[in-house]
């Protein structure tokens, strides 16, 4: 089975979960560019409000997800609301009849709600599990435990 693993990450976090995964399942990656400028408390508070307007944005791509079996789409929870390239990302790109799964890092609120948007946005879509990072577990390494049992499960 061909293997996709796209995020986007502004802080890196989200960044280290998708090569983490890619890396167990031997997948190729994609890191969705933002064209919009996030960087600095600024771009932070930006970020937060077009995550909460459910808006989109400009991305750059390199890699046709037709292409692949199954993607695994990750993305951080801004303000409870998952990142506007991922929302871009879902909205520009159909994956019908592809085995999808969602990843995400947060602090821990908007969890459920962010993965019903995502699974929403690719309704003829094979959808498995879900992983869950939190900041904390980033931070700890606790998150390697997680990463591999996400693995087993979506290679069942």
């Amino acid at each position: 089975m061909k293997i996709l693993v796209v995020f986007y990450s502004r802080t890196g976090s989200t960044k280290k979960i998708g090569e983490e995964i890619a890396k167990g399942v031997a997948a190729d990656t994609e890191e969705i560019v933002d064209l919009k400028k996030r960087s600095g408390i600024i771009g932070w508070f930006a970020s937060g409000k077009d995550a909460m307007q459910r808006k989109t944005t400009n991305i750059n791509i390199k890699k046709n997800p037709q292409d692949y079996d199954c993607v695994i789409i990750g993305t951080p929870i801004w303000a409870s609301n998952m990142a506007p390239a991922v929302r871009s990302y879902l909205k520009s790109h159909k994956l019908d009849n592809k085995k999808v799964n969602f990843f995400c890092t947060a602090r821990g609120s908007g969890i459920e709600k962010t993965f019903s948007e995502m699974k929403k946005l690719v309704p003829n879509s094979d959808i498995g599990k879900n992983l869950v990072v939190l900041s904390r577990e980033i931070k700890s390494g606790e998150y390697k435990e997680k990463v591999k049992s996400f693995l087993k499960i979506n290679n069942q």
